[in-house]
């Protein structure tokens, strides 16, 4: 597999196309070249505290317009294999409303007192009230679903923690980990890729800043995998990982010239 090969480039966002809210330079350049020489593009993200809605007007903010059927969340990947798994259960979601919205619009019922499931993505506005009846329900017994595994998001100072310090917090009161996590590097959200896209794996190529998810998926999954260097990953984080990208380029617009 190579550049050549692929139709669609999936594109990881946050440290990949921008950082925080600043776009990474050449991004905007990157789409242009792809869509003239033919191929396609479709964001895909693990963050979970927004949905396809958000991420396309922050996006056309700057300066990409898109149709939100070129963005796949996480959430809107965990929603599609709770249909499949869990028809018809009600879920207790912590999350952003954001997520929430995810839910309620696949038709999943979301309800706070007597859930059949446990669903957790990430939650920038958890409190401990919340917290505590995460762990309650866990510690229950019910199935238990995390959107990602993401431990840090990065961001323009650094990073914050994400999902899998939630996890963590919960691990640490219940014993448990989750039953299923859907978002990259696992299999849910490829198969919702793949139902959308109508491609092959073969005809993919995963592209992010993060060995454990990104590239990880791309390994996992039979994709070409890029990875660049503008964000999480550092030169001594790859020199230390078992996880090896296929390519790897500074920023997305380094491969312009090979494409």
């Amino acid at each position: 597999m190579t550049l050549k090969d692929t139709k669609c480039f999936l594109l990881d966002m946050d440290g990949t196309f921008y950082l925080g809210g600043q776009l990474i330079e050449g991004s905007l350049e990157f789409i242009d070249r792809v869509l003239a020489t033919g191929r396609d593009f479709m964001f895909l993200t693990n963050n979970s505290s927004h949905n396809a809605n958000f991420y396309v007007q922050k996006l056309a903010k700057m300066g990409l317009e898109i149709d939100r059927s070129r963005v796949m969340t996480s959430g809107e990947a965990t929603c599609d294999k709770l249909k499949e798994l869990y028809p018809g259960k009600r879920a207790f979601v912590l999350g952003n409303e954001f997520l929430r919205e995810e839910f309620n619009e696949a038709g999943i019922e979301v309800d706070d007192k007597d859930p059949e499931i446990v669903v957790i993505g990430f939650d920038t506005t958890l409190d401990y009230d919340r917290m505590w009846a995460v762990c309650d329900f866990v510690r229950a017994g019910l199935p238990y679903i995390a959107t990602h595994p993401d431990f840090n998001c990065p961001t323009e100072t650094g990073f914050m923690p994400d999902i899998g310090a939630i996890m963590a917090f919960i691990e640490a009161s219940t014993g448990r980990r989750p039953d299923l996590v859907v978002g990259k590097p696992n299999t849910g959200i490829v198969e919702a890729v793949l139902r959308r896209t109508g491609l092959k794996t073969s005809e993919l190529a995963m592209v992010g800043d993060r060995l454990y998810t990104d590239i990880e998926t791309g390994v996992r999954s039979g994709m070409l995998s890029i990875l660049v260097m503008s964000g999480e990953t550092t030169e001594e984080m790859l020199a230390a990982s078992t996880t090896k990208p296929d390519l790897k380029f500074g920023r997305l617009s380094d491969m312009i010239p090979l494409l």
